[in-house]
């Protein structure tokens, strides 16, 4: 085998280990936010049972749970659970993993084609 040869041998080698590890980081990131998306929606569904239960305990006997002031938590802070699942769930629906690998090797091939020309 000629120098050339190996030398383009030992580059796919360096770059798919390089792809490789690109992608892990790739997925390492996707999973700390989904983890963090899951921490916060487990933190909202308790906090605001512990609310509704509060608000049950202090109504007055005859009185209307269905109040606007009982659902001002609720509301927001579920209007800010939507951007949050949003921010994790829907890039993946326009631009998975495949198509972003895909890209990477797209610009990587680029890169080097560019490195041969110089």
């Amino acid at each position: 085998m000629d120098k050339d040869r190996r030398n383009h041998l030992s580059a796919l080698t360096t770059s798919d280990s390089n792809l490789d590890r690109d992608l892990y980081e790739l997925a390492s990131k996707r999973v700390e936010r989904l983890k963090g998306f899951y921490i916060h929606l487990s933190v909202y569904v308790v906090v605001n049972l512990l609310i509704v239960v509060s608000n049950i305990n202090d109504l007055e006997p005859g009185e209307s749970y269905f109040k606007w002031q009982n659902f001002i938590t609720l509301g927001f802070w579920g209007i800010g659970i939507l951007a949050h699942s949003a921010s994790v769930f829907i890039p993946n629906l326009l631009f998975n993993s495949n198509w972003e690998a895909r890209k990477m090797q797209e610009f990587m091939d680029k890169e080097v084609e560019q490195q041969r020309w110089e």
